[in-house]
């Protein structure tokens, strides 16, 4: 999916008009009713206190947890996780080309590592544009074999890509899904101005109040 700001879905002619005015920069005053996700310079001024994460800022919610999967080799952090008694929903942002399609790039490679994997990733179009329905068998902690079942997004801005990752009930059953599906469109997105290499994810850091001080074990 493109990165749009439009509440509602236009219709194909109306859209492909649309990018067109933004990559020039032309038309974005008649933008209006904004939904995200939201790149950093697009955001409105809707008073909302985020958690700022460097690339990604992130809206509290109510019975929502926000945890950082953390590489223990490298301890850099590789995604960020919204939990909720429902179903989760994890985020990664990308590096893109600036008028690229990084989404349509990426997306046969998630499928071809998940059929590696032994499972299956089945494209359909939904409120994002066309996403991935998957299923994965995995083992349970007590040893069991289980379906695991996610969907995947991916929504294309500017000179960024956002993956979420829809895990537990809201990969499976609409009505559930609606909430977290608005959760995404309230995710911001800020890509910095260095240079790199699409594709790369955009870093993650940890808010100060949760980093560890000296002698912290």
């Amino acid at each position: 999916m493109k990165f749009r700001r439009k509440s509602e879905k236009p219709d194909p002619a109306a859209a492909e008009a649309g990018e067109s005015a933004d990559s020039t920069g032309e038309g974005a005053s008649d933008l209006v009713d904004a939904e995200g996700p939201f790149d950093i310079d697009d955001l409105p001024d809707d008073g909302v206190q985020r958690v700022d994460l460097g690339s990604l800022l992130i809206e509290p919610e109510e019975n929502r947890e926000l945890r950082l999967q953390v590489d223990e080799s490298t301890q850099a952090v590789q995604a960020v996780l919204l939990a909720g008694p429902d179903g989760a929903l994890e985020l990664r942002a990308f590096a893109a080309p600036r008028n690229g399609d990084l989404w349509t790039e990426v997306r046969p490679q998630l499928a071809a590592d998940l059929a590696r994997r032994g499972g299956t990733a089945t494209e359909r179009e939904g409120r994002f544009g066309t996403e991935l329905v998957c299923e994965l068998s995995v083992q349970t902690a007590d040893g069991r074999a289980a379906n695991q079942a996610s969907r995947i997004i991916g929504i294309n801005g500017p000179r960024w890509m956002l993956r979420g990752t829809f895990l537990g009930r809201p990969a499976t059953e609409p009505e559930t899904a609606v909430a977290w599906e608005e959760t995404l469109t309230r995710v911001v997105i800020r890509r910095g101005e260095h240079a790199m290499p699409a594709g790369d994810p955009l870093p993650v850091v940890l808010p100060d109040s949760a980093r560890r001080t000296p002698g912290e074990s």
